[in-house]
């Protein structure tokens, strides 16, 4: 249920300059459920209908497409190369290293440089790509100094193997950290500081406003992971304690909840970059309407009194 006034355009969000000069529009997508099933893990069941999705993502304004290794894992980041290369001037594919997963229940954090080179390697094969647009540290390793981490991103970032460098489920601290060991970098090399951070956030979830607020102060893009919850929010479904607050806003837009929660995220900062996840392009569609959404500050009010986890 999309209004008929609401254009499904995803540049109607407005745009982010990631990392000072690649301008990305404020709502993207998240590639991760087009994987293998339980624990996106394998290939995905419908490889064609995959592809027909991402095109169809970028046709109505998606150019920022976000995937890891550890999706699939690489099945992910190969069904968008099959999709979408050569890709269309202005798309950019941000993808993430760091993680090894063997099996649906099998996740460990692997930061050690040479797993961090291996990774960015792999990626750029499976993504047919010389230089990826943004690398991602999916997770900080607790038995891996995270400087050494980050140090190996920004040496495969001199060798222009990656563009910019993200972070994701770091704290402030970690932020700074990298940040310093970026602003170290020799004269001259190609560097920049941290593009961006990925950390769990929406309209339920908001432990992260924290770090979400240090990115905004410090230029950083902001790139909330589950920002409908563990699964997309349905109408009459439970949003924390308060989703009779949400669904009321949204019955009196004839909106979707969902929409409503991610136009919500889209107000509450200029810096965030949304990325919900879809396996139908129905609901690809509905949540690209979300862009188009104004909210009215008695709405944004309301929204924002919601009891947070």
């Amino acid at each position: 249920m999309t209004s008929n006034s609401v254009k499904i355009d995803a540049s109607a969000a407005g745009t982010f300059q990631l990392g000072g000069d690649l301008s990305v529009n404020r709502l993207g997508y998240g590639a991760m459920r087009l994987t293998g099933q339980p624990g996106n893990f394998g290939s995905y069941s419908d490889w064609e209908g995959g592809e027909k999705l991402l095109r169809r993502a970028v046709e109505l304004g998606v150019n920022f497409i976000d995937t890891a290794e550890a999706y699939g894992p690489g099945f992910n980041e190969e069904l968008i190369a099959s999709a979408l290369h050569p890709y269309r001037q202005g798309v950019v594919i941000a993808t993430k290293g760091g993680i090894i997963k063997t099996a649906p229940n099998d996740i460990q954090a692997d930061g050690r440089p040479e797993n961090l080179r291996r990774g960015c390697e792999a990626s750029l094969q499976r993504l047919k790509v010389e230089r990826i647009d943004l690398y991602q540290l999916h997770r900080p390793d607790p038995k891996v100094p995270f400087a050494e981490s980050v140090g190996m991103l920004a040496q495969l970032q001199q060798e222009g193997k990656i563009r910019h460098i993200g972070l994701s489920n770091v704290t402030i601290e970690q932020i700074e950290e990298a940040r310093r060991i970026m602003a170290m970098l020799p004269e001259g090399a190609a560097q920049g500081t941290i593009a961006s951070v990925q950390n769990r956030l929406n309209l339920a979830e908001r432990r992260g406003e924290e770090v979400l607020d240090y990115c905004l102060k410090h230029g950083i893009a902001f790139i909330p992971y589950g920002p409908l919850g563990a699964n997309p929010l349905k109408q009459g479904a439970p949003l924390a304690s308060e989703e009779g607050t949400l669904a009321e806003i949204a019955r009196k837009r004839n909106l979707k909840p969902s929409q409503i929660a991610l136009a919500w995220m889209l107000h509450r900062a200029p810096n965030i970059v949304v990325i919900p996840g879809t396996t139908t392009i129905a609901h690809l569609e509905e949540n690209i309407a979300a862009a188009s959404i104004a909210l009215t500050q008695q709405e944004i009010e309301t929204l924002n009194q919601i009891q947070a986890a």
